[in-house]
């Protein structure tokens, strides 16, 4: 167990030196497989790498990367955006408004965390700040929003979690719908109230918009907003029936959006190229640490990591609410060294054999683990989401307004993590009645 109780420790050391994770990883499981396996550590190191690359269920990763990857460089992401201020700028905190709404829906399409948050932060932030839109709310709302990649399914991360866990996507994928739409809401709550309380003071001098008239508002809504809507509920509600495996629903998906780009007008070779480059990047990155992760938690495995873990939880007398605050922490604490493709993947094999032997919901408790993954994907001072929105922010937007701008949509996140636990039906009631129908 001694080799076990240092894995962690090595894997920091040489993750804080700047060495990328899928490597950190191998390096770690080679040197733990050589002490359990000996000479042998290879051909069971290779044999987790071999299981992990074949997993079908993951094979639906690359197909929702690239569902989202068409709809942002074919420009129907920006046409999107642009109707949904139309119909909610009027509103206090309108352009707030209409980029939460904006990462909601692309959340569902893209599923990917990062691509979500630089996209509408590309567009949103000349739009508020022309509006005098506190520099504060602008960072804020989008990393909320980029945020909901996580929650809004089809989510990678979700697919993700099921593969590790040996549990049911579309079970996950429905238990994830009400807290997420439920995160939405209270988002979108708080920006309207902020908006009545400190509304945006545009200058003067500004040019006013001509005003849409109300016909080629329902034609934008219907050729823009509409297709892309039922392209989601087609994706998610063929897997929620059980009529499509998710790697074929991504698939459908991904052929709906290239469908899209065309019928749009805006297909052309060089965007496809484009669109399969960030796939293939992605997709690589996520899949090569699930490889990697594998071989580590294997190695961990051999090593009485299990053990070790069990010791833990009884020597400090957890029950089975202390062992989930417990587990919890763990996630959100390695949040801050790791991205949510290893926090996943370390934390979920390593977790799942002692939430099942505590006969916790599996789906209540990977909601939890989801919540707490975005929540942390927020919070300073070593949050990804800020770290996104500085690579692309303009030189008038601080660090400090940048965590400042999160910290509300932190606690609503924490809101919602209290709701799902005092309420577990709202991650448990739709999987019963909807996955299989």
């Amino acid at each position: 167990m001694l080799i076990a109780g240092l894995m962690f420790p090595a894997l920091f050391a040489l993750i804080l030196l700047g060495l990328p994770i899928a490597f950190s990883l191998t390096i770690v499981a080679v040197g733990a497989g050589l002490a359990a396996f000996g000479s042998v550590a290879f051909n069971q190191l290779y044999g987790s790498f071999y299981s992990a690359s074949t997993n079908f269920i993951l094979s639906a990763i690359p197909m929702f990367i690239l569902m989202g990857a068409l709809l942002e460089r074919s420009g129907i992401a920006e046409r999107l955006f642009r109707v949904m201020n139309l119909w909610l700028s009027r509103l206090p905190g309108g352009l707030a408004l209409a980029t939460i709404a904006m990462g909601a829906i692309f959340a569902a399409a893209a599923g990917v965390v990062g691509a979500v948050e630089v996209m509408i932060g590309m567009m949103a932030i000349p739009a508020m700040q022309k509006a005098r839109y506190g520099n504060t709310l602008i960072a804020g709302t989008i990393c909320a929003g980029g945020s909901l990649g996580t929650m809004i399914p089809p989510s990678v991360i979700a697919v993700m979690y099921a593969s590790l866990a040996q549990m049911s996507v579309g079970k996950l994928l429905a238990g994830m719908m009400l807290p997420g739409l439920l995160m939405v809401v209270l988002f979108l709550a708080y920006i309207f109230i902020h908006g009545l309380l400190y509304p945006a003071k545009p200058d003067d001098n500004d040019p006013v918009e001509e005003p849409v008239e109300l016909a080629e508002k329902l034609r934008l809504t219907a050729t823009v907003l509409l297709p892309v809507v039922l392209l989601i509920v087609a994706v998610l509600g063929s897997i929620l029936a059980g009529i499509a495996s998710p790697t074929e629903a991504a698939a459908v998906g991904a052929a709906g959006a290239l469908a899209l780009c065309i019928v749009n007008q805006r297909f052309s070779i060089a965007m496809l190229r484009e669109s399969l480059a960030i796939t293939v990047r992605i997709s690589a990155m996520i899949l090569l640490i699930v490889a990697a992760g594998t071989m580590f938690m294997g190695a961990f495995a051999a090593n009485g990591g299990a053990r070790l873990i069990r010791e833990v939880i009884d020597g400090a007398g957890l029950g089975p609410t202390g062992m989930i605050v417990f587990f919890l922490a763990v996630v959100f604490i390695l949040g801050f060294v790791l991205d949510w493709t290893a926090n996943v993947l370390i934390c979920v094999p390593l977790f799942t054999p002692f939430i099942r032997a505590a006969g916790i919901d599996p789906v209540w408790f990977a909601t939890l683990v989801l919540i707490v993954i975005q929540t942390g994907y927020l919070t300073p001072p070593m949050a990804s989401s800020i770290f996104y929105l500085k690579s692309i922010a303009p030189p008038n937007m601080t660090y400090g307004e940048m965590c400042r701008g999160v910290l509300p949509f932190i606690l609503l996140q924490v809101l919602t993590l209290l709701l799902v636990v005092a309420f577990p039906a709202l991650a448990t009631w739709l999987p019963e009645r909807i996955v299989g129908f």
